[in-house]
């Protein structure tokens, strides 16, 4: 196939390498993979008046942000300006891929030429600092969805009354994300991504922590993130904490810890805990994201949303496990992710290209489509064989 992926701003979040690793693989299999993005926003006048008005000075522009297709072999390209992507900027090909509500908007508008038009979904991006009513009705254009979570496939068939849906979970490098088998932590330690978004929910983490702190007094904490701890938002004393470690450094961060603290308000999937659990890292997690399929079966324990005290429990509980128990949890949460592979996922998402295709051809009868994620103990639902191209 001939394949567009089409990008907003790229940078180093999870969304978008997540991307850049199915871009990859496509085009490893031999399919014809071509990728646009758009540049960052220039501050305009009003805001630059605006901020001198109000005493911060003159915004300097974006400088260049890192991302996950630096150094890609892919056929990128990056637009002049940011502006919505049109069918000048892109080649003739098979399929489209809108990866953002933004670039589901330009997606829609491209001649039937650029591809059968899909839209790849990582989060419900109803956020209060984005038109929610423009990225919901994104949700109602005539783009094949494929998605990463079983919640947003239960979403577009419950609120937007789409049942036609390909679910394709992401996985985790192995060759970034592993660790060997091993004994609990001689001192008792957890770990967290800490973030002053709300939504990450680092106040629940570290109040969890504080609370099993009092019974456990030498327990300790590592964590890591992408900035420095807020003076709203502090760190216990003595935590190890590092700003933007090196990627090839997180695994280290994951395989010190007794317990991962996955405390998320929201979240598309969660990548964190893919992360740590092929580290051998037991999570415990509220069901945001992918959390409540993934933290089935003993692989970790999963805790109401917004129960610091319950958080804390479960500290207790993993901290306090006799080693026989917690390698038997160990083992539980790196077989649940070890077993779905990179190459297991582009399967997926290849059918949900494939899926895209066979729809867009007219006359073509509904076609019954995967969504039933691999961590899930659900019944397993059919899947109907398309095509290729």
């Amino acid at each position: 196939m001939k394949i567009t992926f089409v990008l907003p701003t790229l940078c180093l979040t999870g969304g978008i390498r997540v991307v850049a690793i199915f871009a990859e693989l496509l085009r490893k299999r031999g399919h014809e993979v071509f990728v646009i993005s758009v540049p960052h926003q220039r501050p305009s006048l009003r805001q630059q008046v605006k901020s001198l008005l109000g005493g911060q000075g003159w915004i300097s522009p974006p400088q260049d942000i890192p991302s996950f297709f630096d150094n890609s072999s892919l056929e990128h390209h990056i637009t002049d300006r940011w502006r919505p992507i049109c069918d000048a900027d892109v080649p003739d090909a098979d399929v489209v891929v809108a990866t953002w509500w933004e670039t589901a908007e330009w997606v829609a508008k491209l001649s039937p030429s650029k591809g059968a038009k899909a839209y790849f979904i990582q989060h419900h991006e109803v956020f209060e600092y984005l038109p929610q009513d423009r990225v919901e009705a994104t949700w109602l254009l005539p783009l094949h969805k494929i998605t990463i979570s079983q919640w947003l496939v239960d979403l577009a068939r419950t609120k937007y009354g789409d049942r036609q849906v390909s679910l394709a979970p992401p996985s985790v490098d192995t060759k970034q994300f592993y660790a060997p088998r091993r004994n609990k932590q001689q001192v008792p330690t957890v770990g967290m991504f800490y973030s002053t978004t709300p939504w990450k929910g680092t106040d629940i983490a570290l109040k969890a922590f504080s609370l099993a702190a009092a019974n456990i007094p030498n327990l300790r904490l590592v964590a890591f993130g992408l900035e420095a701890p807020s003076s709203e938002l502090p760190l216990p004393p003595n935590t190890e904490y590092v700003v933007q470690p090196d990627q090839d450094k997180l695994k280290d961060f994951y395989s010190k810890c007794d317990a991962w603290l996955f405390a998320s308000r929201s979240e598309g999937f969660g990548l964190p805990l893919l992360e740590a659990m092929a580290c051998r890292t037991p999570v415990i997690g509220t069901p945001a994201g992918a959390a409540p399929e993934i933290l089935s079966g003993g692989a970790g324990i999963l805790v109401k949303p917004e129960d610091a005290q319950e958080m804390a429990r479960a500290i207790e509980q993993i901290c306090q496990l006799p080693d026989p128990e917690w390698q038997a949890m160990s083992d539980a949460a790196a077989a649940k992710v070890l077993n779905y592979t990179w190459e297991d996922a582009t399967d997926l998402f290849e059918q949900g290209l494939q899926a895209a295709v066979y729809k867009s051809q007219p006359d073509n009868p509904p076609v019954i489509v995967n969504s039933h994620s691999p961590y899930s103990d659900r019944p397993k639902q059919p899947v109907a064989t398309v095509a290729k191209v």
